[in-house]
């Protein structure tokens, strides 16, 4: 049921209309600034429906009468439009391409942001007098201290709500997926921890998926105590939202490198002709250089995504070339260990180790082609939803393989424990094995 609910809740929050987002932004209208970039940059926004709102409150009213301070905003399409042509257009001529303009000559400003039939991104610029002149006459001025608020409509239609249009229902579905890893910990967690103490040939392999799951349930606390925070200041807390993606991406690498050595040990070892313990964490200086390779060139990936693209779960996001190459590799890492484990699954004599290869696959590839898939998949969307279909469906694709992998692990270390009388080669005959084989 808590699986069918985060779902639900994923679904609806990737198609309802938007209902809450925004943001407070505070610091400095800079004349120098303006007049470097031909407008000073100030943020941009996923403004929606027909009570947004955009307020500024400003503390030297004198200053920024005098020089004649103002704000644009543009839509995304047109900004994209002038920074295209930008050589056929003055400084001037860009300014007035703005398709809403604020004056600043009072202590707080409120600028109603009447919507087209979907949300789209705005781009808040700040320019005055100075900004479009070539001199230096405003090398001495003074800045405009300033705090801004964008606000969506809430529920009731109040423009109260910090949340912009393409992060609306996060919130809830970390309030969701924090509440079903804590049910699910207070059931399984007290055999799991057992099934670990016990050893055999599983345990190193429940360890680290043990671990990985652990640091994706501190993801999830972290960015719903960073969106909660958020819903109610526009602030958040930004070392909690960096923190949870600094777990994401430790227990991305944890699972590349439980994957990458099971699959390459596993294939040395048939190449070797060694059938001995074959379905352990079978570690050679081969598999485990090459593990070691690519969970470094994931990392590199990993961390450049974030220095080129600082919007929360950018790591999901495929905007960046950084982004692009992690989908490459995610692609020819799913190609590569689908052979591998082919190879395997073809020559494999035993259907119950068959079986278990076969499981082990598909949880091995929903992991690695699940990010490029709903890459490819979000472009049948609107630009506002595309980012949380990829964050959202990453989250409960893998969230999905991990399953697939404790239960398949699980199974396999149970059923050694009561076999291990028997045989030291897992699993064992199928007369032996399919009847009484345990499940998680």
């Amino acid at each position: 049921m808590g699986g069918l609910r985060l779902l639900a809740v994923a679904l609806t929050c990737c198609w309802w209309p938007p209902s809450s987002q925004g943001k407070t932004l505070r610091g400095s209208f800079s004349s120098a600034s303006a007049r470097d970039a031909q407008g000073q940059s100030i943020g941009q926004f996923q403004f929606h429906g027909d009570h947004a709102l955009l307020c500024v409150r400003i503390n030297n009213i004198a200053v920024a009468v005098g020089k004649e301070a103002k704000l644009y905003l543009f839509q995304a399409q047109e900004w994209l439009t002038l920074q295209e042509s930008s050589h056929s257009y003055t400084c001037s001529e860009k300014l007035s391409k703005a398709q809403l303009t604020m004056a600043m000559n009072q202590t707080e400003h409120n600028l109603t942001v009447s919507q087209i039939p979907y949300p789209q991104m705005w781009y808040v610029f700040y320019a005055d007098k100075y900004t479009c002149k070539d001199d230096n006459e405003n090398s001495q001025v003074e800045d405009i201290s300033f705090e801004m608020m964008l606000l969506n409509p809430d529920a009731e239609g109040n423009p109260l709500d910090h949340f912009s249009a393409g992060e609306s229902g996060l919130h809830e579905f970390f309030f969701l997926l924090v509440l079903v890893y804590f049910v699910i910990a207070c059931i399984y967690a007290q055999s799991l921890w057992q099934a670990i103490k016990k050893g055999g040939p599983m345990h190193m392999i429940l360890k680290v998926l043990t671990t990985a799951l652990l640091l994706q349930a501190g993801s999830a606390l972290a960015n719903y105590i960073h969106f909660s925070s958020y819903s109610k200041d526009g602030i958040g807390v930004p070392f909690m939202g960096s923190l949870a993606e600094f777990f994401d991406i430790a227990s991305q690498i944890q699972m590349l490198y439980l994957l990458l050595s099971l699959c390459m040990g596993w294939t040395i070892v048939r190449m070797k002709k060694s059938q001995s313990r074959p379905l352990q964490w079978d570690s050679t200086p081969a598999s485990t250089g090459i593990a070691v390779f690519i969970v470094i060139t994931q990392s590199i990936l990993l961390f450049w995504e974030q220095f080129e693209d600082t919007r929360p779960h950018s790591y999901h996001s495929h905007h960046s070339l950084a982004g692009i190459l992690l989908i490459i590799l995610r692609i020819c890492l799913a190609l590569s260990l689908g052979c591998g484990l082919y190879q395997i699954i073809t020559v494999e004599r035993s259907t119950l180790k068959r079986e278990f290869y076969i499981t082990f696959a598909k949880g091995c590839i929903l992991w690695f082609l699940c990010h490029p898939g709903l890459a490819c998949i979000s472009f049948m969307f609107n630009d506002y939803q595309r980012d949380k279909v990829i964050t959202i469906g990453v989250i409960l694709c893998q969230s999905v393989s991990m399953v697939i992998l404790y239960r398949l692990f699980l199974s396999h270390s149970l059923y050694w424990e009561v076999s291990s009388l028997s045989s030291v080669t897992l699993p064992l005959t199928i007369s032996s094995g399919h009847k009484s084989r345990p499940h998680f």
